[in-house]
C-alpha cells in the first residue's frame, strides 16, 4: 500500500474522456481541463454539457464517439450504480467495443466488488472510488483509494493528483472498492450515531449546537460531526450526498460482508435503518445527514402526535 501526497503537475498533451458530469464528476472534469488536458465529456442530460463547454470541455455525441476520440488515452467514469456502469461500458452502444486495447478506464464511483473484478478482465481498469464529497471535488482535495494493476496506477497518478489530495494504492482489482465500502460502513453508522447524540441532547434540554461544539476536538470528533452535525443542528438537509446513494452503498457493504463471511448485528441494523429511512419514509432525495429526521419522527409517533 502506497500513499502519495498531492504534487504540482500538468496534463498538457493528455486526452481524457469523462462520463458522468454530476455534482462530483463536473468539478473533477473541470480540474482536469484546467490542468491542460483535452477533456471530452458525455452525460445523459444536456445541461451539464453546456456548462462544461465554458471550461473548454468538449462534447461527445455518443459513448462510441467518445471512445473513438480518446483512442489510447484515459476514460474516467463517475456514475451512480453498478448497473449504470455496466450499461455505459457494455453493448454495441457502450464504450468497450469502440475503445482501444490501450485505453485506461478509471472508475471513480462506488461499484460492486465482483463487478469491478469482472470489468478488469475485459479492459485495462482501475477502481478508484473517492471520499470527500462535493467540497472535496470542488477543492480537488478528494481521498482516492485505488485498485488495479500497479503499472496502470502509475500511469494514472497525474490524474489522481489533479483531482485529489490523498491517493492510496490498495492493491489488485477491487481493493479500492473494498476500501471505499469500509469507509462507507463507518460513514453510515457514524451519521446514525451523531444523529442520536444530538437528538438525545435536545430531548434532555441541552443545546445540540453547543454539544456539537464541545465534542469537536475530542475522541468523538469526526468530519461527520463537523459537517453533518452542523446540518442536523440547522435542519438543513438539501442534498449533497443523497440518502438513496448511502443506501446503495450499505447494500453493497452487506453484499460483500455476506460473500466474505462477516456476520454483524450492527450492520444488519444499519441496513434496516437506511432501508426504512429511504424506502419506507421516502427520503432518498435528502442529504444523508437527514437521517436525523428519523429520530424526530420516531419521537412524534411514540408520543401519539
Amino acid at each position: 500500500m502506497t500513499t502519495h501526497a498531492k504534487t504540482t503537475n500538468s496534463l498538457s498533451g493528455w486526452t481524457i474522456g469523462f462520463v458522468g458530469l454530476g455534482k462530483m464528476g463536473f468539478p473533477m472534469a473541470r480540474h482536469l481541463a484546467a490542468a491542460g488536458a483535452r477533456v471530452i465529456a458525455w452525460n445523459r442530460s444536456e445541461e451539464p454539457l453546456g456548462r462544461a463547454s465554458e471550461f473548454g470541455i468538449e462534447r461527445a455525441h455518443s459513448l462510441p464517439d467518445l471512445a473513438r476520440q480518446v483512442g489510447s488515452g484515459v476514460i474516467c467514469l463517475n456514475l451512480t450504480t453498478t448497473d449504470v456502469v455496466l450499461e455505459v461500458v457494455s453493448g454495441d452502444h457502450g464504450l468497450l467495443p469502440h475503445a482501444s486495447r490501450e485505453t485506461l478506464f478509471i472508475d471513480f464511483g462506488t461499484t460492486g466488488v465482483e463487478a469491478t473484478r469482472a470489468f478488469s478482465q475485459r479492459a485495462l481498469w482501475l477502481d478508484a472510488p473517492v471520499s470527500g464529497g462535493e467540497v472535496g471535488a470542488e477543492e480537488a482535495t478528494l481521498s482516492i483509494m485505488v485498485g488495479g494493476r500497479d503499472d496502470a496506477f502509475r500511469r494514472a497518478l497525474p490524474i489522481f493528483e489533479t483531482v485529489g489530495k490523498r491517493v492510496t494504492y490498495m492493491g489488485a482489482s477491487g481493493a479500492g472498492q473494498v476500501t471505499k465500502l469500509a469507509n462507507q460502513l463507518i460513514v453510515a453508522q457514524t451519521i446514525d450515531a451523531v444523529a442520536q447524540a444530538l437528538r438525545l441532547a435536545e430531548l434532555a434540554g441541552v443545546s445540540s449546537e453547543r454539544v456539537r461544539e464541545a465534542l469537536m476536538g475530542g475522541f468523538a470528533d469526526s468530519r461527520i460531526l463537523q459537517l453533518h452535525g452542523d446540518r442536523m443542528v440547522r435542519r438543513d438537509f438539501r442534498p449533497g450526498g443523497r440518502a438513496e446513494w448511502q443506501l446503495k452503498d450499505v447494500r453493497l457493504i452487506c453484499e460483500l460482508a455476506h460473500q466474505v463471511g462477516l456476520h454483524s448485528e450492527s450492520l444488519d441494523h444499519c441496513r434496516s435503518l437506511w432501508e426504512h429511512f429511504v424506502v419506507e419514509e421516502g427520503n432518498g432525495d435528502l442529504d444523508h445527514s437527514g437521517l436525523f429526521l428519523h429520530y424526530l419522527r420516531s419521537e412524534s409517533q411514540s408520543s401519539g402526535d
